[in-house]
């Protein structure tokens, strides 16, 4: 009886109802078939980086072998800790102001009204279609003038003043989701304005917070071009501007470069990872509601 309830209960498990649909529509083959190779496309940078981190230049060259030789060399070459410390600092900084400002400006935009509320507006999510390189040079000038190169400062205001429109465009396009009947009651409770928006409005907008604050996390610590004009002191690099002193020399070690990239990519992985049902959330969140 076991033998001939067997096919039976794989056939009504999970696997097997999900092989009949694949056998009934064959499009979900194809479509898993081109996930299957996108995936592999994308992974085989991490795989090569992963590997080649772990030989030597000699292991390398050879095309086989395995030690962790480069992992040594990476650390006498370069202050991993510090520049990790660093690239931690002034993410965190710059992020902490694109919070502030982008929460309080999207709440204005959604649910107060004052003049020329759209033409300012515009003008913010326009700012986000020039490009970095085009105002780099004229920002490098102006903080020189005020005697703000080579510390954290300039790196953190440059970098909030890139993020901040971002993050404005999508707090705004959250607060826009909130009923107003939800700030009208709080302001019918006696509250202010400025009260709805720290009682009401903010407890809220965790989802879209941590949204804002991983993606900036992202981009900023994984950017080389502002770190590497404003950064430029070896005490105050952070680990993507010494990544790219460290292959700017004549000759460049691909193992111990590749074990650097391996320690500059993780934590921004680890974060994604970690954030990722928040990020879909809060990317979604405005729209559905």
């Amino acid at each position: 009886m076991a033998a001939r309830l067997g096919p039976r209960a794989v056939s009504g498990s999970p696997v097997g109802r999900r092989w009949r649909r694949l056998r009934r529509d064959p499009m979900r083959v194809v479509t898993f078939l081109a996930l299957l190779a996108v995936s592999g496309v994308m992974f085989y940078p991490f795989v090569f980086m992963v590997l080649n981190s772990l030989r030597s230049e000699q292991q390398y060259l050879n095309g086989h072998g395995f030690s962790t030789a480069s992992w040594g060399e990476l650390f006498r070459a370069l202050p991993v800790g510090t520049e990790l410390l660093n690239s931690t600092l002034v993410c965190g900084a710059a992020i902490a102001i694109i919070l502030t400002c982008a929460t309080g400006a999207g709440f204005a935009f959604a649910k107060l009204r004052f003049r020329r509320q759209t033409i300012i507006f515009l003008l913010i999510i326009g700012s986000m279609m020039v490009p970095v390189q085009a105002i780099i040079i004229p920002e490098y000038v102006n903080l020189a003038t005020v005697h703000l190169v080579n510390n954290y400062l300039s790196a953190i205001l440059v970098y909030a003043a890139l993020g901040t429109p971002f993050a404005t465009f999508l707090m705004t396009a959250f607060f826009s989701g909130l009923p107003d009947e939800l700030i009208e009651a709080g302001l019918c409770d006696g509250m202010s304005h400025r009260g709805a928006f720290f009682r009401v409005a903010l407890p809220m907008a965790k989802p879209a917070l941590a949204t804002v604050a991983v993606l900036q996390f992202i981009q900023i610590w994984d950017d080389l071009l502002v770190g590497l004009l404003f950064l430029q002191e070896p005490t105050n690099r952070t680990i993507t501007v010494g990544l790219g002193v460290l292959s700017s020399g004549r000759v460049v070690s691909v193992p111990v470069l590749m074990a650097g990239s391996l320690i500059s990519a993780l934590p921004a992985v680890a974060i994604y990872l970690f954030f990722q049902r928040y990020l879909v959330s809060g990317l979604t969140l405005g729209v559905n509601r």
